[in-house]
C-alpha cells in the first residue's frame, strides 16, 4: 500500500526518482552489454560474452519496469498492461535462447580445450558493474520504502541478482587471471546460464500473475489493490 504519510507532491517526487532509476538501469545495462560483448569476443572469454548478452536482455526487462513505474504513477488501480506482458515474453524467450547458446558453447569449449586470451576486461567490467548496480539497489530500496511500494522493492531485488551475476564474472575472471585454472571460464558461464534460466522461467510466471519481480524474489499472486503501491 501507499505510504499515507506522504503528500501527493511527495509521492509524485518519489515516483519521478523511481523513473530516473529505471531509466538509469536501462542505460547502464546497455553500456554493460556493449563493452562485455565486444571484449568478450576480443578476449575469447565466454563468461564475459554471456554476461554482456544477459545485460542486453535486461534492457528489454528494464523498459518493462519503466513502463510499470509510469503506469503506477498515472493510475494505481490498473493491472499489468499488454506492453509490459509482451516485453516479459520477449525477455523470457531471449533468456531461454541465451541459456541454450551458452550451454552449446560450453560443450564446444570443453571439447576443444579452449581458453580465453585474457580475463582482465572481465575484472574491470565486473567491478564497475557491481559499483553501479549497488548504487541503483540502494536507490531503489530507499524510494520503494519511502513509497511503501512492493513493485519498486521487488525491482530492487532484481538488481541484487544482477550484482550476484557480476560477482560470478568477477570471481571467474579473477581466478583465471591469477592462477589460470582450466575451464574456470566455463564454470562461470554455467553459473550465468543458471541465473538466466531462472530469470526466463519467472518472466513467464509474471505474465500469468500480477507478480512484480523476475529474479526469484517470491511475491505470490498480487491482488489488484497492491497496484496502489
Amino acid at each position: 500500500m501507499e505510504n499515507p504519510a506522504l503528500s501527493a507532491s511527495e509521492q509524485k517526487k518519489y515516483y519521478s526518482y523511481a523513473l530516473i532509476l529505471a531509466v538509469s538501469t536501462i542505460l547502464i545495462s546497455a553500456a554493460e552489454a556493449g563493452f562485455s560483448v565486444y571484449f568478450g569476443l576480443a578476449d575469447e572469454s565466454l563468461t564475459l560474452f554471456g554476461f554482456g548478452m544477459d545485460s542486453l536482455i535486461e534492457i528489454i526487462s528494464g523498459i518493462g519496469v519503466a513502463s510499470m513505474v509510469l503506469r503506477i504513477r498515472r493510475n494505481h488501480g490498473i493491472s499489468r498492461n499488454s506492453f509490459e506482458k509482451t516485453a516479459l515474453k520477449i525477455t523470457g524467450f531471449s533468456f531461454f535462447f541465451l541459456v541454450a547458446a551458452l550451454l552449446l558453447t560450453i560443450a564446444y569449449n570443453l571439447l576443444t580445450a579452449h581458453k580465453p586470451e585474457t580475463t582482465l576486461s572481465g575484472l574491470v567490467i565486473s567491478v564497475a558493474s557491481i559499483l553501479f548496480m549497488l548504487a541503483l539497489l540502494l536507490g531503489k530500496k530507499s524510494v520503494g520504502e519511502k513509497l511503501g511500494s512492493k513493485a519498486i522493492l521487488s525491482d530492487a531485488e532484481c538488481t541484487r541478482i544482477c550484482i550476484y551475476m557480476s560477482l560470478v564474472l568477477l570471481v571467474s575472471s579473477g581466478i583465471y587471471a591469477l592462477i589460470k585454472i582450466p575451464f574456470i571460464d566455463e564454470a562461470g558461464t554455467l553459473a550465468l546460464a543458471w541465473f538466466s534460466f531462472k530469470e526466463g522461467k519467472e518472466c513467464f510466471e509474471k505474465t500469468r500473475h500480477d507478480t512484480f519481480c523476475s529474479c526469484g524474489h517470491e511475491q505470490g499472486s498480487i491482488p489488484l489493490n497492491l497496484g496502489q503501491d
